[in-house]
């Protein structure tokens, strides 16, 4: 049995169909998903879905580009509030997201400034509640990795992060993991121009890395163009056991046991 360790079960992309979306995950051996929130109305949802769902827990958190929707003063009081939630497994997603030019009205700079402080207080609430944090990090170049490893470093022995869709080396991940972090893989290393992050699924350390889908995004091959799905996640790992030569079962049982200890099932 397989966790799908981020998988976003609010998107309108599964509001027709989203029982449906879960008994296919379940028939497929995915036996527990991570519904991963991205602003407050999403927090609040996933919330329900996992009270509706045994098979489902929820993060709650302020996605990087979600930040200047925000328009409550009291969001991290909200946060906080859900966070007490027997459902809630962790924070997030939360980080930077320097990839994404800033939104109209807003300079490169007063952007990326904002995103910090979002990035900042979730993270001290998540060492104040004990609960880990998942993070997203995206970039054109090496900035935004400087100003994650800048504002989560006074956090350490705090808090443990996984850094979400992993799409970077071995050499990237290994200062990670030995500061206790995890990575976790998407369909992305199904890809044919993936070699390099298939190189590091391919060598990583087991109970380093969890398994992930990013539903509706980012669908494995041969599925790749259509809507992924989380039981599109047994793809993904299948295509790491071969990598690792190890057995689907074996990828399956010590991935899953991490992300029980992660999120603390």
């Amino acid at each position: 049995m397989l966790t799908d360790s981020h998988c976003h079960l609010a998107s309108g992309q599964f509001s027709s169909d989203l029982d449906n979306v879960i008994e296919r995950a379940i028939t497929a051996k995915v036996s527990r998903m991570v519904a991963i929130s991205t602003d407050l109305e999403d927090s609040s949802k996933c919330i329900q879905i996992a009270n509706n769902n045994n098979c489902v827990s929820a993060t709650i958190g302020i996605h990087p580009c979600s930040v200047t929707e925000i328009r409550n003063d009291n969001w991290i009081e909200e946060i906080r509030h859900m966070a007490r939630k027997e459902s809630v497994a962790a924070i997030g997603e939360i980080g930077l997201d320097y990839f994404h030019p800033a939104p109209s009205g807003w300079t490169d700079k007063s952007y990326k400034d904002l995103q910090g402080e979002f990035f900042h207080s979730q993270l001290e609430l998540a060492a104040e509640l004990g609960l880990n944090v998942v993070i997203h990090h995206r970039d054109r170049g090496d900035e935004c990795w400087k100003e994650i490893n800048k504002i989560i470093s006074p956090f350490h022995g705090k808090i443990r992060a996984v850094f979400h869709c992993f799409s970077s080396s071995w050499e990237s991940a290994k200062p990670l993991i030995e500061q206790g972090h995890l990575i976790s893989f998407t369909g992305i290393v199904t890809f044919k121009n993936a070699s390099e992050i298939q190189q590091c699924a391919k060598v990583c350390p087991v109970n380093s890395f969890m398994i992930e889908t990013d539903s509706p995004y980012l669908a494995p091959v041969p599925f790749r163009g259509e809507r992924c799905e989380p039981f599109h996640a047994m793809t993904t790992a299948q295509f790491i056991a071969d990598l690792r030569e190890i057995s689907i079962e074996s990828l399956s049982e010590k991935t899953s046991e991490t992300a029980d200890l992660f999120f603390r099932f």
